[in-house]
């Protein structure tokens, strides 16, 4: 198994890429200027955002790989471990990277609404494809903070960084949105998929055994990391994951309820419900009606 580096500040990032260090909490890479280097694994200690301009081959992140094309931009936070196998061989990378510490944002705007950008929990296989024009909006964002960079750090050093930072992340938030949408056929059949997963899920036994479907199963079945299945979800529907499940139980609950030889108890539990009184009160808030209530009007 290959050893994975630790990297825990900007100043060891930049150390692997033979760069200078500017600044102790950011750092732009121009990758054609980095020495050539065999493949290698890292866990980090803050975030990177990633522009590759040539195939490097097959990335893994976590435990699964993933065929790693040119003209991509991939996120990643802390704690994650990526990197490609080491073949043995040595390689020229090519492109951009921006890394930036968790310690650079706080008591910023960026700081406040970083969790907002989940595409950094996303898997690398639902990376964000760029077209030319988005490619060079995303460079200037680039060469805007390696500007600062090279600028002699001042009191405004932070806030400037900080917000051509946030301004690059609300970029890609508007590119990911082109994306679902250019998409949408692909969307459309992972909506399918997931409504078919939900039939089958309350058909089967499975709600006794497993309790009710969670975002993260329903996105692992698919073959998706929950933020990013949470986004497409919700782009294309206007309802989050979490909604979506709840009607597609309601729903189910509405017709069980109509089967007077069961008990609510029974249907709670056929449902996944460990508590009657947790579905009778989840019933009540999306129709207005217990379900006893409900039961006795139709």
């Amino acid at each position: 198994m290959d050893k994975i580096l630790k990297l825990d500040t900007i100043s060891d990032y930049n150390a692997i890429n033979g760069q200078e260090t500017l600044h102790p909490l950011v750092s732009v890479i121009d990758f054609s200027n980095t020495p050539p280097k065999r493949q290698m694994r890292m866990s980090l200690g803050f975030y990177i955002i990633s522009l590759k301009e040539v195939k490097c081959g097959d990335l893994r992140y976590g435990c699964n790989y993933y065929d790693y094309e040119e003209g991509t931009l991939v996120f990643m936070g802390p704690g994650q471990v990526i990197g490609f196998e080491d073949n043995g061989e040595v390689y020229q990378p090519k492109g951009y990277s921006l890394a930036f510490h968790p310690d650079l944002i706080h008591g910023t705007s960026l700081g406040r609404h970083i969790n907002d950008y989940t595409f950094f929990s996303y898997d690398v296989h639902e990376a964000l494809h760029l077209s030319e024009r988005e490619r060079q909006i995303i460079l200037d964002c680039l060469f805007k903070i390696r500007y600062e960079l090279e600028h002699a750090i001042d009191k405004h050093s932070k806030k400037l960084i900080a917000a051509n930072i946030e301004l690059f992340l609300n970029y890609c938030v508007r590119f990911y949105d082109r994306q679902f949408i250019t998409r949408d056929n692909t969307n459309k059949g992972i909506l399918a998929r997931f409504e078919t997963l939900l039939n089958d899920y309350f058909q089967s036994d499975r709600p006794q055994n497993l309790g009710l479907p969670s975002v993260s199963y329903c996105a692992g079945e698919l073959n998706l990391s929950p933020n990013y299945f949470g986004d497409l979800i919700k782009k294309e529907t206007g309802k989050s994951a979490q909604e979506y499940i709840q009607l597609k139980l309601i729903s189910v609950a509405k017709e069980r309820i109509f089967d007077t030889s069961k008990s609510v108890g029974e249907i709670a539990f056929e449902l996944g419900f460990k508590y009657q009184q947790h579905f009778t009160r989840l019933f009540k808030q999306r129709v207005g009606y217990t379900p006893n209530e409900y039961r006795s009007l139709n």
